[in-house]
């Protein structure tokens, strides 16, 4: 068995007392649950959302006694002034940044293609917000929020991307293209900051398998019964660990990847996804 100092070590490695982590999309069910997990490692959270109040429910859902050290700050991932005016507060009351997790995200009805909505007439606007959204979603709060990150020469950035990148499911090819990008964009900022300023500072994703969430529930489940659809039961199908994903499933790979436990880890992208990506239908 591990001797007791180096349990204390090991633990040691998830305390995140006096480190602050920027969260994007932390109002939804995922974003939630990883912001709950690094408040529990006593990391001082920020959360960042278009909606204040959601935000601060969460918070009040922080393990006790860690709250009163987070802040819920109203901005969207696409308004640079909005974030880098958040930045600054961050600064100015935190003193540095050293996590940024990326995990705002969506899709757009008009982009799903259906009998009646044909690939050959998405609009141009649907794929432009789910892109956005998604990738550029990612990207320019990585601008904003590593900038301090360069400076300092130390910090990890963490995205959340998706299975959909490596397998694309069918009716969703802007979601699927954009989540792909996001993986692209994670292994080119790595080797760019590692390169280019610090290679203290680390990139990598998580790409998640099949979650119910409040925006796919009710395309893998029945509303009135709950039982599943024939998509969900396709998915469940090719997941060998037969079972969506709950949320803390997560939290393993989250806080390795923002630990000095992985301290030599840069521009990977993790599934979690119960072997969907493993398995070849066969």
């Amino acid at each position: 068995m591990p001797s007791p100092s180096t349990l204390d070590e090991i633990r040691g490695l998830y305390d995140f007392t006096g480190r602050t982590a920027v969260v994007t999309g932390g109002t939804g069910v995922l974003g939630a649950e990883m912001a709950r997990a690094l408040a529990a490692c006593h990391a001082d959270v920020v959360l960042l959302g278009r909606n204040a109040a959601r935000a601060e429910q969460v918070i009040a859902s922080f393990p006790q006694p860690t709250a009163g050290r987070h802040l819920a700050l109203t901005a969207d991932v696409l308004d640079r002034p909005a974030l880098e005016e958040a930045c600054r507060r961050v600064l100015g009351e935190r003193g540095q940044i050293d996590f940024l997790i990326n995990g705002a995200g969506g899709n757009d009805p008009r982009a799903t293609t259906t009998p009646d909505a044909r690939f050959f007439d998405v609009p141009i606007a649907a794929w432009q917000t789910v892109t956005n959204l998604n990738l550029l979603g990612t990207i320019v709060p990585s601008q904003v929020f590593a900038r301090p990150m360069a400076e300092r020469k130390a910090g990890v950035i963490l995205n959340i991307t998706s299975v959909n990148a490596a397998r694309p499911l069918t009716r969703i090819a802007a979601y699927s293209a954009s989540k792909a990008g996001i993986s692209n964009f994670t292994q080119w900022l790595a080797v760019h900051l590692a390169q280019e300023y610090a290679p203290e500072i680390r990139v990598n994703a998580i790409m998640p398998g099949f979650f119910l969430t409040e925006q796919n529930r009710f395309l893998l489940t029945d509303k009135a019964t709950g039982e599943l659809t024939a998509r969900g039961r396709k998915i469940l199908d090719h997941t060998p660990m037969g079972r969506f994903g709950a949320p803390d499933d997560l939290t393993g790979a989250l806080l390795w990847l923002l630990s000095p436990a992985s301290r030599f880890v840069t521009g990977v992208v993790v599934p979690v996804d119960g072997g969907f990506t493993a398995y070849s239908g066969v």
